[in-house]
Order: C-alpha cells, then structure tokens, then sequence
C-alpha cells in the first residue's frame, strides 16, 4: 500500500522463448512501479528443452512472483507480446493443451486473480523481458545459471531479515520453483539417446498456402499476372482457422509472405493472433499464368489447345505472355537462400501460393522440376520442410488440412 493507503500498481511484463520450439528454452520478467516506471526487480531461468507457449508461462509465473514478493496487495498489469497467454489468461479463450492448464492454473494463484489485468503488447515493446530470457537462454546453454545484473532487491516486508552474506538476491529466488530454492540450479546436458543429433540446429519453413478465394472453387488459374483476389468468407475463415492451430502449437517464430493480397490477409490474420509482423518476400508470389488466367482448365484447353499442351509437356515452356515453372523455380531457390540466412536456426512461417510451396518441397527433396506435376496443395493446406547448415534437408509435413476439420 502506498502512504495514502491506495494500492501500489505494478506493471509485469513478462516473455520466453525456445530455441527450435520444443528446444532450449528461458523465460525472462520484469516487475516495475506503475507510476514511476522504476525497475523494482528482474526474474529470469533457463528451462532446458520446452515450448515457447510454456516459456511464455513460466515468465508469466515468475513475474506475478515476483510482484506478489514486493506487495501482495498491489493492482497488477500485466504486458506480454504473446496473444495465446493474453487471451487465455483474459478468459476470453480456453485453455485446452494439455500442457497449458496446469500453467495457468498456476498463474492464477501466483497472485491474487482479482488485482491482475492482462494487456497485448507487441513484441517492440516487451523488449527487456526478451532479453532477459535470452540471457537465461544463452546462460543455460553455457551451463552456467542465469545471473540477475540488478543490485539486490528489497525483501518483501513480511520477510524475516537475512544477512548480506547469506542472502541470494531476489530476482533469483522468485525466479525458481518454490521446492528449488534451496540451491543453484543445475543445468545439464542431455546425454545418450536423448541427445539431438550433431547436425546443426534446423531453420523450420512451416508452409501455408492462402486461403480460398471467390476462383479457387473454380478451380480457376489465379496466378501473380492477373487480378489480385481477396480472400471468400471461406478464405477468412480458413486462415482463422490455421491461427488457431499454430498458437495452440507455439512453434512459429516469424511469419513471411508473397505480395499477393490472399497471402497477406491469410498471414495477418495468424500473425494477429501470435502477436507477430508480416515480413513481405517478393519472389515468393504465385507464378504468372499468362493468357491462362482467369480460365478453367477446361476453358484454356478448348481456347488454346497447343499453348496448354506445351505447357504441360515441359516445365520449362512458359503460358503465352507467363511465366515457366524454372524460371519460378529461380526465383523462388534465391528466396529459400535469403530466408534461410536472415532466419538461421528459427521457425518461420511461409504464406505463400501452390507452385512455390511445391518448389520449395521439391527443392528440399532434390527431386526435378517435373514432380510439380504430381503434387496436390489444397487452399489453407499446412507443410513444413527443415533446411540443415551441410545443405541437407528434410520434409516433414505435407497438404495437412487437419486443422480445418
């Protein structure tokens, strides 16, 4: 309580992470005074291999902690740039992985739930909580523990005194489960089978194609060369649908998508829900159809029967006025290079159309630029392919449409 008997306000931001999502992971919070902004204490603990979504929680919990170790009576506002644990801990979503519910289960009792409110940020916003599980994180896959650079903090007032040389700071205690306080966390290796391969940590490209739009029923060719469709109510709901199942997963670290509009509107709507920015890639757009567009197979084939012949006998024959499936496979090769060096090691969500979806898993499977003939990519379809440092690369998924079901 402050001297005039109001209750003191404190503002929690808390953040984690997890390096290959699951993967090394920390958490990091920061408590601060409501009205002066000071930084009254750090928490920060690295996890070992977890999920960012229970990285997230963690922060959570250590930072209400935290909060709860200064004045338990204070009004809490909470910041976080994760929308699953906002919302979830808001009521306004449910909480149904089974990892999550007893997370936040957990947070609820942390502090008192009636004196806490929850606030989206995003993630420019929530830096110092960033850092701080970063700090944990590199901490921990150092072996080393997570040291607070705070001097000190103040003991909470209903707390015994302890002597400066006896004393564990603060930030470090609450950052720990209230069973392992009695000692520095041990941070170990995992050893045997549990060890991960030594190949270098995998950059993961999970691959959505856009939602339906009003010519995708249609079966319409719709490429980068003629109109720019929306997304159909279907579409949207498509996308929503997709947003869904990735903050249920926590896996995805950054979202890329084609210029084409269907791209965009299907990548916002994840990245509204994950509290993340669309990174726009150009070559990454459909491939341009030429004098096919707009038209049904049907339609191209009674309207222009050798261009489609020659189109389908070789990938390297464009449509009239198009664009040839190598040339798409070009531009969409040097896409892979540059999102593979900005994003090293990270978990990327590409929004893009079928033919460089395609390209990209028959790149990664080595295989010519003939098998495009013989893949089917529905509308909202999830596919994921891991890129390794030696060049290698695996596929992991393809055409899943489990989350629309």
């Amino acid at each position: 309580m402050t001297e005039g008997g109001q209750a003191r306000r404190f503002v929690v931001e808390a953040d984690g992470g997890s390096r290959g999502n699951p993967g090394p992971a920390g958490y990091g919070a920061v408590v601060r005074d409501g009205d002066t902004g000071e930084v009254l204490a750090e928490a920060a603990e690295y996890l070992g291999r977890v999920t960012n979504n229970v990285a997230e929680y963690r922060g959570l919990i250590a930072g209400l902690r935290a909060a709860a170790a200064i004045d338990p009576a204070a009004a809490v506002e909470v910041r976080m740039d994760s929308k699953l644990v906002v919302e979830q801990m808001s009521g306004r979503w449910q909480v149904k992985h089974p990892d999550m519910k007893p997370l936040a289960a957990e947070a609820r009792t942390a502090f008192p739930a009636g004196r806490v409110q929850y606030r989206w940020v995003p993630r420019k916003e929530n830096k110092n909580a960033d850092r701080l599980a970063n700090e944990a994180m590199d901490a921990g896959q150092a072996g080393r523990a997570w040291e607070p650079k705070l001097p000190p903090q103040p003991t909470p007032v209903t707390a015994a005194p302890v002597s400066d040389a006896t004393a564990e700071p603060i930030a470090r205690r609450i950052a720990q489960p209230v069973a392992d306080q009695g000692g520095e966390p041990k941070v170990t290796a995992p050893a045997g089978w549990a060890a991960p391969a030594d190949m270098g940590k995998p950059t993961t490209f999970v691959m959505l194609r856009h939602g339906e739009t009003a010519l995708t029923p249609q079966k319409r060719f719709s490429g980068s060369g003629g109109g720019d469709p929306a997304l159909s109510e279907r579409g949207r709901w498509q996308a929503e649908r997709a947003a869904a199942a990735f903050a249920a997963r926590g896996t995805i670290e950054a979202i890329v998508s084609s210029p084409l509009r269907r791209c965009r509107e299907t990548a916002q709507a994840v990245a509204d829900v994950l509290g993340l920015d669309v990174r726009v890639e150009e070559a990454l757009r459909e491939a341009d159809f030429g004098s096919f567009e707009g038209l049904t197979f049907a339609e191209v084939k009674e309207r222009q029967p050798e261009a489609l012949d020659a189109w389908l006998a070789s990938p390297r024959t464009a449509p009239p006025d198009g664009e040839s499936f190598v040339a798409v496979g070009r531009r969409v090769a040097a896409a892979r290079d540059r999102l593979l060096a900005r994003y090293a090691g990270r978990t990327v969500l590409v929004v893009s159309h079928v033919t460089p979806i395609k390209t990209l898993v028959r790149l990664a499977l080595g295989a010519p630029t003939e098998a495009l003939y013989r893949m089917e990519l529905s509308a909202a379809a999830v596919s994921a392919v891991q890129f390794y440092a030696d060049g290698n690369a695996s596929l992991r998924l393809f055409n899943d449409t489990s989350h629309l079901r």
